[in-house]
């Protein structure tokens, strides 16, 4: 072939316009793809961990007492958007997001492996830490790796998130699905086994697929020099060093996990927000933007707090108050989770097309999540005419209606979130602004344990009233901060 045929076939390939799905980059389906069958497995097994945990010996549990237990599954939430920490800092200094998300995976399916076969909390604690490590590594990578796909004022950015927020929402209903019907018919552990094998066909599709991801995420954002790797070592043996003296002298232990980790939370939250807003690597209007999303943040958290008592106190009125009984038919207690997302789904497909059909006539960022967590405020508040009662009265129906409005407000605020953490991150730390969002969902998370360990059927009519009456509180806060939000945001909404 002649040097001429040659440059006239290099000049047809780049002319050639890039694949796409939906219109949006080609992508954006390999990154639904894994978060769907991580979201599968995580899912699959946190709605039936805590039964696990409080169930008696005897019907397959490991007896403790049930408000350790909710408080401990709180904390566990919350741990495992803390370790985004971890997986975005490795992403941005060392290994690149698109490598952390595969090795995340992996770990995943690993601790999933453990929960399986290993029995008693030796199992559980093995189990867990590794699917914490793991989720962190690869959730808080996969975002950050859909963003670079799109320019920072891409109008289809938000819609992408909901497409993407979409497939997390699959995988979030037939995880409990599959793993409920196991539990009730062959028990926890074989439960358990079913989110490992769903984490490695997620392993399997991103490996064949990695190509269609671009470079972007390749390369680590801000590499760790030669000269700062023997201090990060120490800090990391260190920081292991305090973990496990605290765990094994008892000063944490399962009963103030959650109460403990809130506080950790808080610290590191407040670090990561100084380093970011003091680097000389940040640009003033960065930093600005960065700013605008402290309120957001906190947002965030006030969400997390009252959408993850779907896994401590309404996992337990769920197994106590609820009655599952479906034409003759006992569903799972842990349906519940599933019955939200059976609204989630379509809202989403009807978001992504009205944020693309508005334009920028769309709602702002701030007024979305305003409007969102009133919305969880007012679910709470809707469950206070069944408070009080005794045994399980409170109708399915009824609960599933109370959650389409729970599921409005998720629409509104969690794939928001994602999008507009993507668009005010910084050059220098794009994986870790996106760690700060996964923080804002672990502090949320563990403050959730410490409010559901307070849990009982005696007290719930404060209950509901206190936290409903606090969301409609926080939500309004939004709402008064929106102007100032919206003008450090600049063209981002």
């Amino acid at each position: 072939m002649s040097q001429t045929a040659e440059r006239e076939d290099d000049a047809t390939v780049e002319a050639r316009p890039p694949r796409t799905m939906l219109g949006h980059p080609i992508g954006l389906a390999n990154l639904l793809g894994v978060e769907l069958w991580e979201r599968f497995s995580f899912y699959g097994m946190v709605t039936i961990l805590p039964y696990y945990l409080y169930y008696s010996l005897d019907e397959g549990g490991l007896g403790i007492p049930q408000p350790a237990a909710l408080g401990f599954v709180g904390a566990y939430a919350g741990l495992v958007y803390l370790s985004t920490m971890l997986g975005s800092w490795l992403a941005d200094r060392i290994l690149g997001m698109e490598r952390m998300v595969f090795y995340g995976g992996f770990v995943v399916m690993l601790g999933h492996v453990a929960l399986a076969l290993l029995p008693g909390f030796g199992g559980v604690s093995t189990g867990l830490v590794l699917v914490a490590i793991g989720a962190g590594a690869l959730k808080a990578n996969a975002s950050s790796l859909l963003g670079t796909l799109y320019a920072r004022d891409d109008r289809r950015t938000d819609s992408g998130f909901s497409i993407f927020y979409l497939g997390i929402t699959v995988g979030s209903f037939f995880g409990p699905l599959l793993t409920g019907l196991l539990n009730d018919s062959r028990g926890f552990h074989f439960a358990f086994g079913a989110a490992a094998v769903g984490m490695l066909l997620g392993l399997v599709q991103y490996v064949a697929f990695r190509r269609n991801l671009g470079t972007a995420g390749k390369a680590p954002g801000n590499p760790l020099p030669r000269t700062a790797i023997p201090r990060t070592v120490v800090l990391a043996v260190a920081a292991a060093s305090v973990v496990a003296a605290a765990l094994l002298t008892g000063v944490v232990n399962l009963s103030n996990l959650a109460q403990v980790l809130s506080i950790v939370v808080s610290l590191a939250a407040v670090v990561y927000f100084v380093v970011i807003l003091t680097s000389p690597k940040v640009t003033k209007d960065e930093r600005s933007r960065v700013r605008a999303f402290i309120p957001m943040f906190l947002s965030i958290t006030v969400f997390a707090a009252l959408f993850t008592q779907m896994f401590t106190a309404f996992a337990a009125y769920s197994d106590e108050r609820i009655d599952w009984n479906i034409l003759g038919w006992t569903a799972p207690s842990s349906w519940l989770f599933l019955a939200e997302t059976v609204w989630v789904m379509p809202l989403l497909a009807m978001a992504s097309a009205i944020w693309v059909r508005l334009g920028d006539r769309a709602p702002s960022t701030p007024t979305k999540l305003g409007v969102g967590i009133m919305l969880s405020g007012i679910c709470f508040l809707l469950f206070l005419p069944f408070a009080g009662g005794t045994g399980k009265t409170t109708p399915a129906l009824y609960v599933f209606l109370i959650l389409l409005i729970l599921a409005v407000a998720e629409v509104l605020v969690a794939p928001i979130g994602l999008a507009v953490t993507t668009k005010l991150a910084p050059q220098a730390f794009r994986a870790q602004l996106m760690a700060l969002y996964f923080i804002a969902s672990a502090l949320g998370s563990s403050l959730s344990g410490v409010i559901g360990s307070f849990y009982h059927s005696t007290s719930e009519f404060a209950y509901f009233l206190v936290i409903g009456l606090a969301g409609l509180a926080a939500g309004g806060l939004m709402f008064a901060f929106g102007p100032w939000i919206r003008r450090h945001l600049g063209r981002v909404r």
